[in-house]
């Protein structure tokens, strides 16, 4: 449920085709984690799987960037504020679960996706920015898109529909904490000591949940792509940012939705209704209308 609300870097090489390649390879990684995710958390409590995914992604980030920029990873300049991002991260990847026990994960991913539609709205007494037509169109599409999905007899779980919209609570001041500490802190370091608040947060859990079923060695390959896979979205996220403008990927990563629908129906024989898909249609256009709004407003 990462791409819904992700620090980019400044664009450093224009090479577009690779950029989209890359926003794809992400899209597809964030996706998998939610139906691994997903998987494990149907035989395994939500805190164990959680802990194992954040301690696994923070230990890759040491291993493989420490060496050569372990400083880059643990300077930053507002502590309060990270942590605050840091937390905020936490607890949206704890209701985030929670909705996947719940409910099948395209309508999952597609109510988290009004994440960065509700940006928009808060961009003006937060940011300072103009929010203009396209941000209001985009804001409504957006909750028609999630009415039309969480309908009543559509068949979720109301629990589940309320675990997503505290999701998008959290992740709409993760959004919005990232771009004020973008300005001041580096995206190596932001996208770590996210990984070490869950790696801390859910690990401090694992004595009181580290019992029940043994897994099988299929299962504990799953547990460790859950770390492996984020931390590949990540970095294809974050160099995907380096070869195009967010402008143009910010529409690609919608792509999320599409690869959600497919896994769901792939690994769980889920599949929306006609309603619902076209309620996850109208949240994927109001998105493409939020990053053309964005796009346009630089002009």
């Amino acid at each position: 449920m990462d791409a819904a609300a992700r620090p980019s870097t400044s664009l450093t090489e224009n090479r577009p085709l690779l950029g989209i390649l890359l926003i794809v390879v992400a899209t597809l990684m964030f996706a998998s984690n939610d139906a691994t995710n997903k998987y494990l958390i149907a035989t395994y409590d939500v805190p164990l799987v959680a802990a194992i995914r954040y301690i696994v992604h923070a230990l890759l980030m040491l291993a493989v960037l420490g060496p050569s920029r372990g400083r880059e990873l643990v300077v930053v300049r507002r502590r309060g504020l990270v942590a605050v991002r840091s937390i905020c991260l936490v607890i949206g990847s704890l209701f985030a679960s929670l909705a996947l026990q719940l409910m099948p994960i395209a309508e999952t991913t597609s109510i988290i996706y009004l994440s960065p539609i509700l940006v928009v709205l808060l961009a003006r007494p937060v940011l300072g920015e103009r929010i203009g037509l396209l941000g209001w169109l985009a804001a409504l599409g957006g909750f028609a898109g999630v009415v039309l999905i969480a309908r009543p007899g559509a068949g979720l779980d109301p629990a589940g529909v309320i675990f997503a919209l505290c999701n998008v609570g959290a992740t709409v001041t993760y959004y919005m904490l990232s771009r004020v500490l973008a300005r001041s802190e580096r995206t190596l370091a932001l996208l770590f000591y996210s990984a070490l608040a869950g790696a801390i947060c859910f690990g401090l859990a694992m004595p009181w949940y580290w019992f029940g079923a043994v897994p099988s060695l299929f299962e504990m390959a799953l547990f460790l792509s859950l770390g492996l896979t984020a931390a590949i979205g990540h970095f294809c996220f974050t160099a995907a940012n380096r070869y195009a403008e967010a402008s143009l990927l910010a529409p690609m990563s919608y792509l999320h939705l599409l690869w959600a629908g497919a896994l769901g129906w792939v690994v769980f024989g889920q599949l929306p209704d006609g309603v619902g898909m076209a309620g996850m249609v109208v949240i994927g256009l109001a998105g493409v209308v939020a990053a053309l709004r964005s796009r346009f407003a630089r002009r």
